[in-house]
């Protein structure tokens, strides 16, 4: 976090914190063995072996799914990342700062928790401290009696969130640099400065209520279980000797998956790289806490970072692979030097956190229970592209591998797999209509636990980097680079890793394996330098069959997005076929076939209002989308209202909508049956007379 560089994880110590793992009491609103048709629940799985499982406090934080991170510091006035002691502490006046804004921002988007930098690595305090002049009571605000850390303690109890402190353990004014862990270059400064650091770990952890969180970025060689014990014994620690939760190894508030909670503590106190996807089998709990600025690389506000905030596709990308990978979010927010959050900011997280409702505020339908086979049944045939999966993890990592199947066409068909679960997995599908949904565990290590399976169609994800085929899926390559240039990085849905090649190669190819034989009929493709003179998609259904083209082209530039004829098949190959230098893409992405357009009627402007029969169109339940297409010539009105009837009775208004392209939409159409008739009315903007024809689609 807060722009400081980590220390490595081979350097960070990762021994058992101060509570131990033990097995909880059982949960007690435990979701009941589900209800749905056909739930399967075994007689009796026999446990393999000893699962590490969380604490109370381990779980309750994790719960928690986001948290906000809150970074002030004189650095803000510099327009710096790290504070060089320029300012002079009479520009920190301050006089807009509203603690309450802060929590505000913090619900709007979801977050749970508050933690606030009271110390970064200029060693500026935020609060009455004794222990140094260089802090809040030396700047005019409040004239020097203010305490922030005291204001954004109220404000988290009136707003109900809980608070997070980060005390950096460093401090340059002692010689104890940035990632040093409080080691002062001078060693005959360092029992004096243990002493001051523990003097601020006492005033920050007795004062200000119970601590959820305590961060030590860049970890702690600094002695202080004695008053974390005393003060908050319950808090989770970010980082040291102590630590409860971990860092996943980057700043992009992501996680590839599989990523489990636990770790093998020998392992990950040698740094063995098991930060970032933990380990199935380890022996500690150890959840992931996935940190990220909104602003790209900085920490810190500044008026020429501001052009720099993550957009809403971004975040949801991070949402899917922080929380939807079982971590929790920790995603940043800086007020500016007039201590208020900048507008714009606070539409981004008022955006983010109504996007995620949108998105998984309502299922399709969902269910729970215990046992290796989940059926869920629909009331008719439905639309699906999302599938939210959860356990009860408190009972540790029991399930390891499962497929989704989706009922359709008479038959179980390969809806997706996967490995960790966790608290949740979110996992986007290529959209399917089914009539029910089956999750089958096909390894696990007693009995599985299903907290909740649930359904959802997305209306407008269907090209999302978080639904593509290929996302997270296996990938080789005929070069790579180097080890921070494999293969995986091509297909990982982080938009800011990549494949690189050879710089002598000039014709290879990626390879992924997409799981099962599946249709796909789109790509976009996304490359950091134009290299590629000329590519080719292949595709086939066995390792042994020969390659077919799907997609043939030139130049790929910074963005390539191209439809082609639909195919199947389980194993793609981006092949480059020329090449001026070693090719470097950041992503690969593939998509089912974009939905076609069908005439279902003529229009007149003449006629003021239309009624077209759609039920030849609606096979199925879905979204669907109406636009008016004109004749050579003749102008385009713009519908202004529709109408649905279903079997001649007026439905809910609601379920048209009407679209900025001057078309409109029909929603929720789950009751249709094949016996349903449906017809559509609609009106539309006056315009000089024309005529053309009606176009209907399945909606993305």
């Amino acid at each position: 976090m807060c722009a400081c560089i980590k220390t490595p994880v081979n350097f960070r110590r990762a021994v058992a914190g101060i509570l131990s793992s033990a097995s909880l009491i059982a949960w007690a609103d435990r979701a009941p063995a589900a209800e749905a048709e056909g739930t399967a629940v075994p007689p009796g799985l026999v446990q393999k072996r000893a699962l590490a499982r969380p604490t109370a406090q381990q779980y309750a934080w994790q719960e928690q799914e986001r948290i906000q991170f809150i970074c002030l510091d004189p650095c803000t006035w510099q327009g710096r990342e790290y504070d060089n002691h320029s300012t002079p502490l009479s520009q920190m006046r301050l006089e807009k700062l509203d603690t309450d804004q802060w929590c505000r921002a913090a619900v709007s988007w979801g977050a749970k928790e508050i933690l606030f930098v009271a110390k970064h690595t200029g060693g500026f305090c935020w609060w009455q401290t004794e222990t140094t002049e260089y802090s809040v009571k030396s700047i005019p605000w409040k004239n020097g009696k203010g305490d922030l850390l005291g204001e954004v303690a109220e404000a988290c109890r009136r707003h109900g969130l809980k608070l997070g402190v980060y005390v950096y353990s460093g401090d340059e004014l002692w010689g104890a640099i940035m990632g040093s862990g409080g080691r002062t270059k001078d060693p005959s400064k360092q029992e004096a400065y243990n002493k001051i650091y523990r003097q601020q770990m006492t005033e920050v952890l007795s004062r200000y209520g119970k601590v959820e969180e305590i961060w030590f970025d860049g970890g702690c060689i600094i002695p202080l279980e004695d008053i974390i014990l005393k003060y908050q014994p319950e808090a989770m620690k970010f980082g040291g000797a102590l630590e409860t939760i971990r860092w996943p190894g980057t700043e992009s508030g992501m996680v590839p998956y599989p990523s489990w909670s636990t770790v093998d503590t020998a392992a990950h106190k040698a740094g063995k790289g098991d930060a970032a996807r933990g380990s199935p089998d380890g022996d500690r709990w150890l959840p992931a806490e996935c940190d990220t600025p909104l602003y790209d690389h900085n920490w810190f506000w500044a008026a020429a970072n501001e052009p720099k905030r993550k957009s809403l596709p971004q975040l949801i990308n991070i949402y899917y692979k922080s929380a939807g990978h079982g971590g929790v979010l920790l995603l940043n927010s800086t007020p500016n030097t007039d201590g208020l959050i900048p507008e714009g900011d606070l539409r981004r997280y008022r955006e983010f956190g109504e996007e995620i409702q949108r998105r998984f505020g309502q299922s399709i339908a969902e269910t729970a229970g215990r046992g290796t086979e989940l059926l869920l049944g629909l009331k008719g045939p439905r639309r699906v592209n999302h599938v939210i999966l959860m356990e009860d993890y408190r009972e540790g990592h029991r399930i390891r591998e499962y497929v989704l199947e989706g009922w359709r066409e008479g038959q179980w068909q390969p809806m997706g797999s996967g490995s960790a679960v966790g608290r949740m997995r979110i996992q986007p599908l290529a959209p399917v209509v089914v009539e029910k949904v089956r999750l089958r565990i096909t390894r696990q290590e007693a009995e599985p636990l299903i907290r909740r399976m649930a359904l959802f169609d997305v209306p407008g994800a269907d090209l999302d980097i978080t639904s593509s085929l290929t996302t997270g899926k296996p990938a080789k390559a005929s070069s790579e680079h180097s080890a921070p240039y494999a293969a995986e990085m091509l297909v990982d849905g982080d938009e800011n890793t990549r494949w690189g090649a050879q710089d002598d190669a000039r014709t290879p190819w990626i390879e992924v394996d997409l799981g099962s034989s599946v249709v796909f009929g789109r790509t976009v493709i996304r490359e950091l330098a134009d290299r590629v003179r000329k590519f080719r998609i292949e595709y086939r259904d066995t390792e042994t069959a020969p390659w077919k083209p799907a997609l043939e082209g030139t130049r790929i530039g910074p963005r390539l997005e191209a439809s082609f004829p639909k195919v199947q098949g389980r194993f793609v190959r981006l092949n480059i076929l020329e090449a001026t230098f070693g090719p470097t893409l950041w992503e690969f992405q593939l998509y089912p076939p974009a939905a076609q357009w069908a005439a279902c009627g003529t229009w007149k402007t003449d006629e003021k209002s239309l009624r077209l029969e759609l039920s030849p169109h609606i096979p199925l339940p879905g979204e669907y989308e109406i636009r008016l297409e004109a004749e050579s010539g003749s102008p385009v009105p713009k519908i202004k209202s529709g109408r649905l009837y279903l079997n001649g009775s007026e439905v809910n208004p609601d379920q048209v909508g009407l679209l900025d392209n001057g078309g409109c939409v029909v929603r929720q159409t789950q009751m249709v049956t094949s016996e349903t008739k449906i017809s559509l009315e609609v009106d539309w903007v006056e315009s000089p007379v024309g005529t053309g024809r009606v176009l209907i689609r399945p909606r993305e």
